[in-house]
């Protein structure tokens, strides 16, 4: 893996119908042109979901539906992004907005889940979860019922040095605090980071 590997070229597009606008990235001019047919397979089919996740909560009606994204990581070889959809049905309290990533090695096109990111049989989970704890308790984060741990396949995405785990919107937290994010520095993280996973090369000097 090249350190130096130049960042993947990201187009926008657009999904656009009547009150529905969502903007997502596409991937171009990638190397290896199947990885770049993987990973934008992915990115698109968790475009899909999350409106599957807005149709499954929103009442009938004049449903308002707006999507976007943040690139995260796109360095040394690694692509992390958010996708947001907000949606918006008159008569319901309030608006409702899912989140979801995609976390991929531009060269490989190998998409990662939480539990590739750590060495096999590893307690990721409870290192993790510890941390979150931790944070949960130092930043006063109100929880709706406690909050014990993590799950193996939890949501997270990369950014810069950092493993960030998130949870949806009443997951763990009241609808008011909003997504809860944890950063965790991938140097707090070293004991149980694959070695040649996407943590290890994005701390690597």
């Amino acid at each position: 893996m090249e350190l130096n590997q130049l960042p993947a070229t990201v187009l926008t597009r657009t999904i656009t119908r009547l009150g529905t606008t969502i903007y997502y990235p596409q991937l171009a001019g990638l190397a290896n042109q199947q990885a770049e047919k993987d990973i934008n397979k992915a990115i698109l089919q968790t475009v899909h979901g999350l409106i599957h996740e807005q149709q499954r909560v929103q009442i009938p009606g004049n449903t308002q539906m707006q999507g976007s994204y943040e690139i995260k990581s796109n360095e040394r070889g690694i692509f992390s992004v958010t996708l947001t959809n907000y949606a918006y049905t008159p008569q319901m309290a309030h608006g409702m907005t899912f989140m979801g990533t995609v976390t991929a090695d531009i060269q490989t096109g190998k998409l990662y889940t939480l539990r590739d990111l750590f060495k096999p049989g590893s307690d990721y989970v409870k290192v993790i979860s510890d941390h979150i704890k931790l944070q949960i308790k130092e930043r006063n984060i109100p929880t709706l019922n406690g909050f014990t741990s993590i799950k193996p396949d939890q949501d997270y995405y990369i950014a810069d040095k950092a493993l960030v785990i998130y949870f949806q919107l009443y997951e763990i937290t009241p609808y008011y605090v909003g997504f809860p994010m944890f950063p965790i520095s991938v140097y707090d993280l070293e004991s149980v980071i694959a070695e040649t996973g996407p943590l290890s090369i994005m701390s690597a000097d």
